[in-house]
């Protein structure tokens, strides 16, 4: 029985190093940094619940299984949060690409706060 949850515990820290990987190929592939974020906060979230659950998985303990469901319920809690803010902060900055966005509601509720985009800055590029 113990070789069953190895095998099922490196198989889930295999599966969450594949996902880890494929956040990391995505942001280098994708041209923008609302693209990025999206394409690496997903897989990257999974990757690291897969890795969690294989470790209490293979060292089959209380205090193991409780610190992995408190590391996936602070990064469920955080990583959205923090993607929100980074693609806010950059689209405000002129780093996001508009050409690239379907619908954009951000602007509209921007021009009725009364914001507008930093001097010098276009879609995409932010003159430094």
């Amino acid at each position: 029985m113990d070789q069953v949850f190895d095998l099922a515990g490196a198989l889930l820290v295999l599966a969450g190093a594949v996902l880890c990987f494929g956040a990391a190929v995505s942001l280098v592939r994708f041209p923008d940094v609302i693209g990025k974020l999206h394409a690496v906060s997903k897989p990257q979230v999974l990757g690291l619940i897969c890795v969690a659950a294989g470790i209490a998985v293979s060292l089959r303990t209380w205090w193991a299984a409780g610190l992995a469901l408190l590391i996936v319920a602070l990064q469920l809690l955080t990583a959205p949060v923090a993607a929100t803010l980074v693609a806010r902060g950059a689209y405000r900055a002129g780093l996001a690409r508009d050409d690239l966005l379907r619908i954009d509601h951000l602007t509209e509720d921007l021009r009725a706060a009364g914001y507008s985009r930093p001097v010098g800055t276009e879609a995409g590029h932010l003159d430094l």
